[in-house]
């Protein structure tokens, strides 16, 4: 008689939880799908490529000092993209507001690097707020650097040598 009290209560116990459990489970899913509201997407573009061949590299970075970058190793994010059209797009997304900065590397042979010749570079590079690189115009951080706190589409000059 016990042991049908016991099972009986048990019973009324998981009846009275499984609201309860049902409601966790459906937040915790919800939560994998409700964009978090203080970040935000930044669209990069890049036109007037010289050709279709290769990958363009999105470079972000997020810290002074982080630029010049040549090997790619202090960025915040980075990707790739495919050619279409002498023109590629890349969005970095969900990102915290903040201070960024871009680079771009058209990468024609697709290693990963930027390809010099004599001091130069043989494939097209660009950064945030350059129009021009030369001695006197040394891309940094402080300079490329913008200020990011909404939704932000930009576009960026490819340099070719």
């Amino acid at each position: 008689m016990a042991l049908k009290q016991n099972l009986i209560l048990k019973i009324k116990k998981l009846k009275i939880m499984k609201p309860f459990i049902f409601s966790a489970i459906a937040i915790f899913l919800l939560s994998f799908t409700i964009r978090n509201t203080n970040t935000i997407n930044l669209t990069v573009e890049v036109h007037e490529l010289r050709n279709n061949k290769g990958l363009v590299q999105f470079a972000l970075y997020n810290k002074n000092g982080s630029i010049p970058d040549e090997n790619f190793e202090k960025n915040y994010q980075i990707g790739k993209t495919t050619i279409k059209g002498n023109a590629a797009q890349f969005v970095f997304k969900n990102l915290p507001k903040g201070t960024y900065a871009v680079n771009i590397l058209h990468d024609e042979n697709e290693n990963g690097k930027i390809d010099k010749g004599f001091m130069l570079p043989e494939e097209g590079i660009g950064f945030s707020n350059y129009t021009k690189i030369g001695l006197g115009n040394k891309p940094n951080f402080s300079k490329a650097s913008f200020e990011f706190s909404a939704d932000k589409r930009i576009a960026v000059k490819v340099i070719y040598f």
